[in-house]
């Protein structure tokens, strides 16, 4: 059996993987660098939900306007 290292992706005790934890940039330092490419992840990631949630929030609101035209 493969010993557990860098590249296994399961932790062999528990038999799960690994998740990502959230950096906090006000607590550890980081470079510019990654300071720049923390903010294009973010902005990748609104970029991607944005048409959805505003798809979901005209439908809401189309619903509660139907409703209060309904009372």
């Amino acid at each position: 059996m493969a010993s557990s290292g860098a590249g296994d992706p399961l932790d062999s005790k528990r038999g799960e993987a690994p998740f990502a934890q959230r950096i906090d940039p006000t607590r550890e330092k980081l470079t510019p660098e990654q300071l720049h490419s923390m903010r294009q992840a973010e902005l990748a990631q609104w970029q991607k939900v944005l048409p959805r949630r505003r798809t979901r929030n005209i439908v809401t609101g189309l619903g509660i306007g139907a409703l209060v035209l309904a009372i």
